[in-house]
């Protein structure tokens, strides 16, 4: 360990003379402690970490679909219901990246667990919310205002829950390794669809309508809870640990101001968000608005519709795992943007396959999961490396965000809305959109490293 590297520790003087001192480590405990800090484990505390987010991400999802129009829009039809509910399911993402910042200030203050231990109670604070919400029958446009309230919460706390460790993972894994480690944040995506749509299926599967929309629904939201429990202390074991911190602060990987990333490496953020447009945009496509097409139009049973896709959630675990195989071969930019193409060649046959028989729904779904995990799983890492180590830790929190943002929020308002109106064209022209923004940005981003 360097001089440079022990003051930024925290270490006195003492740290540039050559006798150990209990502040400062030999250069034995240093190589030791170094050892310990193998990728294997911060990749264990990256997928526990995602895989709960995403699983309070999906149980909101779901529930927009099969619970919320019902519950709290029973006062206008099914397709508007549908819409509202989707409505404020953007509010997570557009309250993301002010949670970003206002937990950045929180940590700069007081340090990575108090943030991270807040984030994380107001996250599962707002899932349990939400559980307890009497529906509208009880408090009429009260327990919307409060719905409303309590998804703006969960994206503050979403963004306030960024750790680092996918950052710290990219710093450290082996140089050949670095698309098969991008990947390994990416996978708790699958895995979090995979448990909630298991558990809103078997409740589905086991209780009565009435029963399922009176109090059936609410369990998911407790078992978030639960699992935000667990993943706090799972990943706070990681991240306040002295090996860790010394990992962190060696890297730079400390918050920084949104102002100072916007004027340094603004355009890092503007190229890092539209790389994976693709990705995004196709993200809510096959998991969410699949579930309201065929509510609105009951063109096959619900619970079949579960089925399939928790077996594409599968296939997209196992497309993500390829994805870093893939990404190591030919480099995760060209995955990307090889991706994007196949993406944009699928949304051709949306249409044709969303508008068809429950076989050609399904097939969509499968084949819309597979291409996700593919694309999904390189989303994170492929342009993040543009920042420098001082800018990364902040820049890679906000360029996830904005990519929600632009990509993902307002995926599913956007396409039932307009294809409830216009047909399901506009599926394609949505998912079009996102692979033109992706080739363009990933075309940018080569010109100006070949600038550089």
């Amino acid at each position: 360990m360097s001089s440079s590297s022990s003051s930024s520790s925290g270490s006195s003087g003492v740290a540039h003379q050559h006798q150990p001192s209990p502040s400062s480590p030999t250069p034995a405990q240093d190589a030791a402690h170094r050892a310990r800090v193998a990728p294997a484990e911060i990749a264990a505390g990256v997928v526990i970490g995602r895989a709960s987010e995403y699983f309070d991400f999906f149980v909101y999802g779901i529930a927009s679909v099969l619970v919320f129009p019902s519950v709290f829009f029973p006062f206008v039809r099914q397709l508007e219901g549908l819409l509202l509910s989707f409505a404020i399911f953007s509010f997570a993402f557009i309250a993301r990246p002010f949670g970003t910042t206002l937990f950045m200030a929180i940590q700069h203050r007081w340090g990575r667990s108090i943030k991270l231990t807040a984030a994380l109670f107001l996250l599962g604070t707002a899932t349990a919310g939400m559980a307890f919400l009497p529906g509208y029958d009880a408090l009429g446009n009260h327990a919307i205002v409060i719905l409303a309230a309590l998804r703006i919460l969960q994206g503050i706390a979403l963004g306030g829950s960024w750790d680092g460790l996918p950052s710290l993972l990219a710093l450290n894994a082996p140089a050949h390794r670095r698309g098969w480690y991008s990947m390994l944040g990416q996978l708790g995506a699958p895995i979090g669809f995979l448990l909630a749509g298991s558990l809103f299926l078997y409740l589905r599967a086991n209780l009565d309508f009435d029963e399922f929309l009176d109090w059936g629904w609410r369990y998911p939201f407790y078992v978030a809870f639960a699992i935000n429990v667990v993943a706090l202390f799972a990943r706070l074991r990681l991240v306040v640990t002295r090996e860790y911190t010394q990992l962190l602060e060696e890297g730079e990987l400390e918050p920084i101001s949104p102002a100072q990333i916007l004027r340094a490496q603004g355009y890092n953020l503007f190229i890092g968000a539209f790389a994976a447009l693709a990705s995004y945009a196709l993200f809510h496509l096959v998991t969410v608005f699949p579930l309201s097409w065929v509510a609105l139009h009951a063109t096959q049973d619900i619970n079949d519709v579960l089925i399939i896709q928790i077996i594409g959630a599968g296939i997209a675990m196992a497309a993500t795992i390829a994805s870093g195989w893939i990404a190591d071969r030919i480099g995760r930019r060209t995955t990307l943007a090889l991706m994007a193409v196949l993406i944009g060649i699928f949304g051709l046959f949306a249409p044709y396959l969303m508008n068809g028989t429950p076989a050609r729904q399904d097939l969509f779904i499968l084949i819309g999961f597979g291409l996700l995990g593919l694309s999904y799983g390189q989303a994170a890492g492929a342009v993040t490396a543009n920042f420098g180590s001082r800018f990364r830790y902040t820049g890679a929190a906000l360029t996830s965000d904005f990519a929600w943002l632009f990509g993902a929020a307002f995926a599913p308002l956007v396409a039932l809305g307009l294809s409830a109106e216009f047909g399901l064209f506009a599926v394609s022209g949505y998912l079009l959109s996102g692979v033109a923004c992706t080739l363009l940005a990933l075309w940018i981003n080569r010109k100006m490293e070949a600038r550089d």
